[in-house]
């Protein structure tokens, strides 16, 4: 089994309270009154208590084209990239010449080259590494990323792979659009980037330190939810396309597909010691949570994300883990589920076990 060596999260300074963003962005999105005091309802409901932003607040109400936005994500991108990686390599106590595989995704900003071969000279990367930028997975890809990394490293169990999602959120909301996706996806999300280092099994076992062991991955694609969830590119930038429709997903089809996965590898909900969900807002955890039947305490984790800094799109899942692992350090042999949903509707599961040996 591939492992887990390393997990970092990184966050732009700029750092404000949700009700500063309301107030400072409200004008902006809508002229409307009453639109604006539906903008405030949402953002009050929407249990996000405080957001990183990559500019400084009063850069937001200036007029910004595509073109000017895309070039702030590409500079931005780069930088918590980097900051990201190297603090994952430097828990792993891999350097960055070690590595062999390296998985780039973003779904707020374009780059050619891709970000991943900008990283190259800054980070230290062999010119030789492999490396597979994907676009389009949005919230799922941080799940999705860690079960890519997994299959790459079944075929090279000597090798070092890594993960890297940054998403600038806030680069993609919209000036004068009143729309309900537009007014809730102001209040929800946040900037960030969060980067994995992982080992092929042979590397894992010459190893003394312990980490999360991926025992098995499972994707699931929903039919007729391409409406439901994604962007539509424009002459501003990313619309976004955000309905309630997520959760009722989730009420057909997640309780199910998590309960046959674990039972495929000889598991169940009530042996899951640590559960690691997307935290894609009240609606989607509340979902996620009445699907399985867990205990209330169960996704704190991911409440407490999504309080601190919103919802990073596929960074966020990153972010849960991260802070998850270091405020409690899992036991030996302890399981845990980690999944996250994305356009399509998409569906990634990642099944886990802490190393060493369980009392």
């Amino acid at each position: 089994m591939s492992r887990i060596v390393g997990v970092s999260a990184a966050l732009p300074s700029n750092s404000y309270a949700q009700k500063d963003i309301t107030e400072a962005i409200a004008p902006m999105i809508t002229r409307d009154r009453s639109k604006q005091a539906v903008l405030r309802r949402l953002h009050e409901s929407s249990r996000v208590e405080r957001r990183h932003l990559v500019l400084p607040i009063e850069r937001y109400l200036e007029e910004q084209s595509f073109t000017t936005t895309n070039d702030i994500f590409i500079e931005a991108a780069t930088d918590l990239a980097e900051e990201a990686l190297a603090d994952a390599l430097a828990q792993s106590g891999i350097a960055a010449d070690e590595v062999d595989f390296v998985l780039f995704t973003s779904v707020t900003g374009v780059s050619a080259p891709s970000i991943d071969a900008l990283l190259v000279p800054r980070i230290g990367l062999r010119s030789d590494v492999k490396r597979v930028p994907m676009f389009g997975l949005g919230c799922v890809a941080g799940a999705a990323g860690i079960a890519r990394l997994d299959d790459y490293l079944v075929g090279h169990p000597h090798g070092v792979a890594v993960l890297i999602a940054v998403e600038l959120c806030s680069l993609t909301v919209q000036r004068d659009d009143d729309s309900m996706a537009n007014l809730v996806a102001s209040g929800l999300f946040g900037d960030g980037a969060a980067a994995v280092v992982m080992v092929g099994a042979e590397r894992a076992a010459a190893r003394t330190d312990e980490g999360f062991d991926v025992v098995g991955v499972r994707s699931a694609l929903y039919p007729n939810t391409r409406d439901v969830l994604g962007f539509n590119p424009g002459e501003t930038g990313f619309r976004i396309v955000l309905t309630a429709g997520v959760a009722d997903v989730i009420d057909e089809h997640f309780g199910h597909d998590m309960t046959l996965f674990l039972s495929d590898h000889d598991t169940a909900v009530d042996r899951i010691g640590r559960w690691i969900a997307h935290p894609g807002g009240p609606r989607v955890l509340e979902a996620f949570s009445d699907a399985l039947q867990l205990p209330a305490d169960a996704l704190d984790a991911s409440w407490d994300s999504l309080a601190r800094v919103g919802n990073l799109s596929s960074a966020s899942v990153l972010h849960v883990l991260a802070d998850s692992i270091r405020d409690h350090t899992p036991a030996a042999g302890e399981l845990c589920a980690l999944f996250a949903l994305g356009p399509g509707v998409s569906a990634e599961l990642v099944l886990m076990r802490w190393s060493g040996d369980s009392k």
